[in-house]
C-alpha cells in the first residue's frame, strides 16, 4: 500500500467491550477503504463465517462505554448510517477481523488485515505488561463509584462483610495453597468448619469418608447438609454410622455442579478450586464470595 497505515492509528481504534477487545464496524470499514453497508451486507451474505466470539452488536449502554473509552460522540459511532433510524452498531473482534478481509475478498482488506491483526497483538501486550497499572486504575475508578447514589448500600454491604468476618473469625477473603501444603490447607477449611453456629451446606461432587473425618470436627448442635454425585463412595451405613455419634447429616445427590461451595450459616460462602478431600495434593484456591447468590445456588442443585 502506498500510505501504510501505522498501528497506533489502528490501536487508536480498538476498544475493550464484554471482556474482549473488538473494533467498531464503521472504523473497519474505513481502513478496508468501503462503506460501512458494504461491509455489513458482506457479513450478512456470509453469515456463518461470524459466530458471537467473532461479532456482535452493542447495545445503547454499551456505545455510552465506548464515548466513555474514546470520549466519542454517539453521532460519530452512527456516522455513516442514513435513513431516520440508527442502527446499533456492530463490533469485531481480533478472529472477526481477520474473516472479514477472507468475505470482502480485495487486496486492500488482505494488507490492511495484517495491519490489524499485528495492532491487536500489540495491545494485547501493552495490556499483559501494564496488567498492575489498569489494576491499580479499576481499583481507584471503584472508589470512585462507591461515592455515586449507590454508596450507602456498598458501605452497607461492606460493614456486613466485615461484621461477619469478625464474628466467624475470618482473616482472608481468599487464599491459595500449593501443592503438599495438605496440613495447612485442611487447618484452614477445619477452621472454616468450626465456625459455623447452625449449618453447613457442602457441595462437592467427591465427598468420602476423610471429609466426613473434617466435618466431625464441628460445633455440636451444627447441622451439616451434603450434595455429592450420585456415584459417591459413601454408603447409607456410612451416614448412619456418622449419625450415630456426630448428628445431623443428610446426603443428597446432584449432576449440576462441577465446581465446590460450602455455605456457613447461610450468610458465608466459600468457591473452592478443590475438593476437600483433595486439599493441598495440588495447587488449589478459594475465595469468599456474594452472599446474595447463596439462595440461586441452592435452586439450582
Amino acid at each position: 500500500m502506498e500510505n501504510e497505515i501505522s498501528n497506533l492509528q489502528i490501536e487508536k481504534k480498538i476498544f475493550v467491550i464484554r471482556g474482549v477487545q473488538v473494533m467498531i464496524d464503521r472504523d473497519i470499514a474505513e481502513l478496508y477503504g468501503v462503506e460501512t453497508k458494504v461491509l455489513n451486507q458482506a457479513v450478512k451474505r456470509n453469515i456463518q463465517r461470524f459466530p458471537q466470539e467473532f461479532m456482535f452488536q452493542l447495545s445503547r449502554e454499551e456505545i455510552d462505554s465506548v464515548k466513555s473509552q474514546f470520549v466519542t460522540s454517539r453521532n460519530n459511532i452512527f456516522s455513516g448510517q442514513e435513513g431516520g433510524t440508527r442502527k446499533l452498531p456492530y463490533v469485531f473482534t481480533e478472529q472477526g477481523c481477520a474473516m472479514l478481509s477472507a468475505v470482502l475478498k480485495s487486496d486492500t482488506a488482505v494488507q490492511v488485515s495484517i495491519q490489524i491483526m499485528k495492532a491487536f497483538v500489540s495491545m494485547r501486550h501493552f495490556v499483559q505488561s501494564n496488567s498492575e497499572i489498569f489494576a491499580e486504575l479499576k481499583s481507584i475508578r471503584h472508589h470512585q463509584i462507591e461515592t455515586d447514589i449507590h454508596l450507602n448500600e456498598s458501605d452497607k454491604k461492606i460493614d456486613q462483610l466485615f461484621t461477619l468476618m469478625d464474628k466467624y473469625n475470618v482473616k482472608d477473603t481468599q487464599g491459595i495453597f500449593f501443592q503438599g501444603q495438605i496440613f495447612d490447607a485442611y487447618a484452614k477449611f477445619e477452621s472454616f468448619i468450626q465456625a459455623a453456629k447452625k449449618e453447613i451446606v457442602l457441595i462437592d461432587g467427591y465427598v468420602d469418608l476423610s471429609v466426613l473425618q473434617r466435618l466431625a470436627k464441628r460445633q455440636k448442635g451444627v447441622n451439616v447438609t451434603i450434595y455429592t454425585d450420585p456415584k459417591t463412595k459413601l454408603t447409607a451405613q456410612d451416614i448412619q454410622n456418622f449419625n450415630v455419634q456426630y448428628p445431623k447429616l443428610t446426603l443428597n445427590y446432584t449432576t449440576k455442579m462441577h465446581d465446590r461451595f460450602m455455605i456457613i450459616d447461610n450468610k458465608i460462602l466459600y468457591h473452592i478450586g478443590a475438593s476437600l478431600k483433595d486439599l493441598g495434593k495440588k495447587c488449589f484456591a478459594f475465595e469468599i464470595l456474594d452472599a446474595s447468590i447463596i439462595p440461586a445456588i441452592l435452586q439450582n442443585l
